[in-house]
């Protein structure tokens, strides 16, 4: 605990010493007694402070114990009185990040009883909110002197990336999903299913001959084609300088968490890899993304070479960075498989000319319409239109 004058005390004690001093040197005892009573008040205002100070006891929560950027969470305090007397009124003081400061008057308490107070904690972005620590400061009654006690250290809150709920490609539905439809045919047959009709266009191996025999027309074969089942998303963590090369990796960052998020929900099995080694995949991948997504940063480093895949069936594998013809799109190279559909996410203006399977996210409005108009959908689920913006948000999903 630390007992010290406070700004206006400084001022008090300054005044009382150069009144002092005029006083000796021109022989003026009323300003020596002045400048004297001055230096006694601030004196006894420190005493005070010092010698009465709170005994608690605080407890803190933070709920949740992460945050999604643009939510807003709350720490709860409960503060409970241990002295054997009513304690003080005193206020608890708490810095919240670099820019905030959250302050909480506690009136005086009787023995052993308890109060509890909170406020709350708002979110612009994604990254590691620093909360604490929480200090109780009492403060005389003419804020002369000031005492302080730690009774709450440090702690850390993760603030995630948003994450939007998007539309998985369904085989036959829009741009991507009539290309998975005829990978999957390119691929083979998959187990027979039934019989139908002949059709202008089949292909004339699938004709069923002994079913055609039985019927007056002609029968085909037809089998079920395995739909979708893997999905490797990689952000590239490589990004080019410029006035706004920040802002380009948050958008992709937002993308990356979107489209994993929006997999695995999918019931798809999906992996989340970086240029920089990070490598998820598993039953918690979603959460375990989020979490990192909060933490990484851009980097200069040489990309780490990218695994193959190792599962099989139909997939994607959705690389999200700022150009098509930097690192990420080039480590395509490394995990090719013809089951594996590459599919570019460019967060930046475009120089080249853009795959035909490809999403601008040059904005959040943007990736959201050009991602539902590739995987052939009118909107994602629980969508919702903000009527005061012209680019449609989509519900956000908590981690």
């Amino acid at each position: 605990m630390r007992a010290r004058p406070t700004r206006q005390g400084i001022m008090l004690l300054a005044a009382g010493i150069l009144a002092i001093i005029i006083g000796r040197m021109f022989g003026v005892l009323e300003l020596f007694l002045i400048g004297a009573a001055l230096l006694l008040s601030t004196a006894f205002a420190v005493v005070v402070v010092a010698g009465r100070r709170p005994q608690i006891e605080v407890e803190r929560w933070i709920r949740p114990s992460v945050l999604t950027a643009g939510d807003v969470g709350r720490v709860e305090v409960l503060v409970e009185s241990v002295g054997r007397s009513t304690s003080p009124p005193f206020e608890l003081v708490e810095p919240v990040g670099s820019t905030r400061t959250a302050r909480m008057a506690v009136a005086p308490l009787e023995a052993n009883t308890d109060v509890s107070a909170g406020y709350r904690v708002p979110t612009e972005r994604r990254g590691v909110l620093t909360i604490g620590p929480l200090v109780a400061v009492r403060q005389d009654v003419l804020g002369l002197a000031r005492s302080t006690i730690e009774v709450a250290g440090v702690e850390e809150v993760l603030v995630s990336p948003r994450a939007y709920s998007l539309d998985m490609p369904l085989l036959g539905q829009g741009v991507l999903g009539r290309h998975l439809l005829a990978l999957a045919q390119r691929l083979g047959p998959g187990d027979f299913h039934s019989l139908r009709d002949y059709i202008d266009g089949d292909e004339p191996r699938t004709i069923h001959w002994r079913a055609s025999a039985r019927s007056e027309t002609l029968k085909v074969r037809q089998h079920s084609v395995e739909g979708l089942q893997r999905c490797v998303v990689l952000l590239d963590q490589h990004v080019p300088a410029g006035p706004h090369a920040a802002d380009a990796f948050e958008r992709a960052v937002t993308a990356a968490a979107s489209v994993v998020h929006s997999a695995d929900r999918a019931g798809l099995t999906t992996r989340f890899v970086t240029t920089e080694g990070a490598d998820l995949r598993g039953p918690d991948v979603a959460a375990q993304t989020l979490h990192l997504l909060a933490r990484i940063e851009t980097s200069t480093a040489p990309a780490v070479p990218i695994a193959r895949d190792p599962s099989e069936g139909l997939g994607l594998v959705v690389s999200i960075g700022t150009d098509p013809w930097v690192t990420s799109w080039a480590a395509f190279d490394r995990i090719a498989d013809p089951a594996l559909t590459p599919i570019g996410v460019f967060t930046s203006d475009i120089r080249h000319r853009i795959p035909l399977l490809a999403v601008d996210a040059r904005f959040e409005g943007a990736f959201l319409r050009s991602w539902a108009a590739l995987a052939g959908a009118t909107r994602a689920a629980g969508a919702r239109r903000d009527p005061r913006a012209p680019d449609p948000i989509l519900s956000e999903v908590a981690p």
